[in-house]
C-alpha cells in the first residue's frame, strides 16, 4: 500500500532523519546551485553490476556532478515485497561506492513510494539544482503505468539507457509515443540537463545481462 506522501511545505530539508539513523551516504545529499544530479529511482532488489554500470554512463554521457541513488520502500508495480529496506540500502552503499554517488533514504523520509510526490518536493526544495530522471529502457516499457507518469516526463528532463530486457518494446511504448516530439538526439545528450522539461533521450550503451530478477533467481538455487 502506498503511504500518504509528507506535503513538501512541511519538508524542512534532506539531513534530517526523523525515523532512521544516519546514513554515512547521505553526506552528498547537501547540493550547489547549478550542480547536475541525476536520479535513479528503485527497490534495488537486490543492486547488481547492472545498476551501477547504468548509473556510470548516465554520469559520464550526461556530464553529471551526482548520481541519487533512491532506494525505495516499495513498488506499487508487483505484487511481491521486497527485502528488507535496511538490507536493500545497506547493498546499495556497497555497490555504489564511487565518487559522484549517493545513496538516499529519502522516500522513506518523505513517506511516498510515488516518483512524482519525490520529484515534486526534490524540485521545491532544490529549484536551482539541474535534475535528471535516470531509468532503464524496461522501466520506460511500463512508464504509462507509473502514477502522473506524464507529470514526470514534464517535470524533469529523463534518460533512458538501454538494458536488455524489452528494448524493443521501450522504444514503441506509450510513454515514448506520447513524448516522441520532445525527445532530443543522443548525441546532444550532454545538453540535456539543461533543457526545459519535456525533453528526454535514450542513451545507447554496450548492454549489461544482469538483472535483480536474475539474481533472485539464483539465490534460490
Amino acid at each position: 500500500m502506498t503511504k500518504t506522501p509528507t506535503s513538501p511545505a512541511n519538508f524542512s530539508g534532506f539531513i534530517h532523519l526523523p525515523t532512521r539513523a544516519p546514513a554515512s551516504g547521505l553526506r552528498g545529499e547537501s547540493l550547489a546551485s547549478g550542480m547536475k544530479v541525476g536520479l535513479l529511482g528503485g527497490s534495488f532488489d537486490p543492486p547488481h553490476p547492472g545498476h551501477l554500470h547504468l548509473a556510470r554512463t548516465a554520469m559520464r554521457r550526461l556530464g553529471l556532478d551526482r548520481v541519487w541513488w533512491l532506494v525505495s520502500p516499495g513498488n506499487p508495480l508487483k505484487s511481491r515485497q521486497p527485502a528488507s529496506f535496511d538490507h536493500r540500502f545497506q547493498a546499495v552503499q556497497k555497490l555504489a561506492n564511487e565518487p559522484g554517488m549517493v545513496v538516499s533514504d529519502i522516500e522513506t523520509r518523505l513517506g511516498t513510494s510515488r516518483t512524482i510526490d519525490l520529484v515534486e518536493a526534490l524540485r521545491k526544495r532544490h529549484h536551482d539544482v539541474h535534475f535528471v530522471w535516470l531509468m532503464g529502457s524496461d522501466n520506460l516499457a511500463q512508464f504509462h503505468r507509473w502514477a502522473r507518469w506524464r507529470d514526470v516526463f514534464n517535470a524533469l528532463p529523463v534518460a533512458v539507457l538501454s538494458r536488455p530486457q524489452d528494448e524493443l518494446r521501450s522504444r514503441l511504448s506509450r510513454a515514448a509515443r506520447s513524448f516522441a516530439s520532445s525527445r532530443i538526439r543522443e548525441r546532444q545528450a550532454h545538453i540535456l540537463p539543461l533543457k526545459t522539461a519535456p525533453a528526454w533521450t535514450y542513451l545507447n550503451e554496450p548492454l549489461h545481462s544482469d538483472s535483480s530478477t536474475q539474481l533472485r533467481l539464483q539465490l534460490k538455487t
